[in-house]
């Protein structure tokens, strides 16, 4: 169970008085022996909220609105298994590739929707460029292929990396979602933001189609992937996302293309721009994938592969390239997926929002103001509403509460030996 910031001093003197009171009573606590096997306590896992960041680019303008934390449902999505923060592997699964870095992981099958295997599946973890993915499902719902795009200042304007976009040249919605997906062009990204009404709404789109597919940790807070605040997906809700775009055939083509002409972006004929995948052309059976990479996100990837009748899709968040490139690891993961037998799955991709999926209530507590033009900005509850004077006092409070106990089980125990006493001489 995962306790939100502003309970955790209830649960920590509710688990004292638990302690206190099996220790008077003789009971066996937490972790002890019990019919010859240990009862584990489960590690703690504060992964409601993205690693903080490295940098500035989630600082709050002034005047701005914080975004709140996403709210946790109360039973995992897809599975109790999904819910804890380490790995969470198949009875009897083998040992897992050495080589692997990515803090959060899941593999799991295309069609089915079984989830084979997986790292701390829900921790929330900032997506980088893969969450381009999203918004490409959102432009082949929203917009024709041949539609036009003429590219502005703004465009040309975003930090890089960017595909090479001319101002004033025009392009069409497909060549702009070609090289989104191959090349992961922010100028790209912020020109299809715009045509799908601006970047706010296009945000608002994004979020409402996560929200569609059940990716429930999942916030766009950048067309591009670009840290920005509030900016929140997991591993489980970008194989939900990564599965529902290929179900698109333009985006589909658009991933599992290694080499397209584009315009030269001085004008003069066209250049061959290649797609960053490696796995594309180094994985057998590859139908295609997204990178990314920010100094807060680190290293992100999604992707999948078919062998014989199986497709199967793997994500890695927060990882590092050494010593192996996120698209090896990848590689390695979907060759032990693979391995594992269908039948033994640990969760599943659900097909849509689950109607049983209700928000952890948070208790109210003063806002903070947070940045403009953020989709889904609201105000933000502070996560520890107990802050640095209520937290002791109420560990005081409860190490007397639970002191009491003690003294009353101990009299109530003195005084029933007392009777059994004289029942006896009688």
């Amino acid at each position: 169970m995962r306790f939100p910031a502003s309970r955790r001093p209830v649960a920590l003197v509710s688990a004292l008085c638990a302690l206190v009171a099996a220790a008077a009573l003789g009971a066996p606590a937490v972790g002890a022996h019990v019919g010859g096997h240990v009862r584990a306590q489960p590690p703690a896992c504060d992964n409601r909220v993205p690693p903080p960041a490295v940098d500035t680019s989630e600082q709050v303008p002034p005047g701005g609105v914080t975004p709140s934390v996403l709210p946790v449902p109360e039973e995992p999505i897809g599975g109790e298994g999904l819910g804890g923060c380490g790995p969470v592997l198949p009875a009897d699964a083998p040992k897992l590739p050495d080589g692997l870095n990515a803090a959060a992981w899941v593999l799991a099958d295309l069609d089915s929707g079984a989830v084979l295997a997986g790292q701390d599946p829900h921790g929330r973890q900032r997506p980088a460029s893969v969450i381009k993915v999203l918004l490409a499902s959102v432009v082949v719902k929203e917009l024709a292929g041949d539609a036009k795009v003429v590219a502005t200042a703004e465009d040309t304007a975003q930090e890089c990396t960017c595909v090479g976009l001319r101002e004033g040249a025009e392009y069409t919605v497909d060549q702009l979602l070609q090289v989104l997906m191959m090349v992961s062009g922010n100028d790209v990204a912020h020109a299809l933001a715009r045509k799908l009404g601006g970047v706010p709404a296009a945000l608002a789109k994004m979020n409402a189609l996560a929200a569609e597919v059940g990716a429930l940790d999942t916030r766009a807070a950048s067309p591009s992937g670009l840290d920005a605040p509030g900016m929140s997906t997991s591993a489980y809700d970008m194989a939900l996302i990564f599965r529902a775009a290929l179900r698109q055939p333009r985006v589909a083509k658009a991933m599992a293309t290694l080499t397209v002409d584009f315009p030269a972006a001085d004008g003069n004929g066209t250049v061959v721009l290649g797609s960053d995948n490696r796995l594309l052309s180094g994985y057998e059976g590859a139908l295609g994938g997204k990178t990314g990479f920010t100094d807060d996100a680190r290293h992100t990837f999604v992707g999948a592969a078919q062998r014989g009748s199986r497709r199967l899709v793997v994500v890695l968040l927060r990882g590092e390239p050494q010593p192996l490139r996120l698209t090896e690891q990848a590689a390695l993961l979907l060759d032990y997926g693979f391995a594992l037998p269908a039948t033994q799955p640990v969760g599943r991709l659900v097909d849509g929002r689950p109607t049983t999926a209700k928000p952890t209530p948070t208790t109210p507590s003063p806002a903070v103001p947070a940045p403009a033009g953020v989709a889904g900005a609201q105000e933000v509850r502070d996560p520890d509403a107990f802050g640095t004077i209520g937290l002791p006092i109420t560990i005081v409070a409860g190490a007397g509460l639970a002191l009491g106990l003690v003294v009353f089980l101990r009299k109530r125990r003195a005084r029933a030996a007392q009777v059994a006493s004289a029942t006896d001489r009688q």
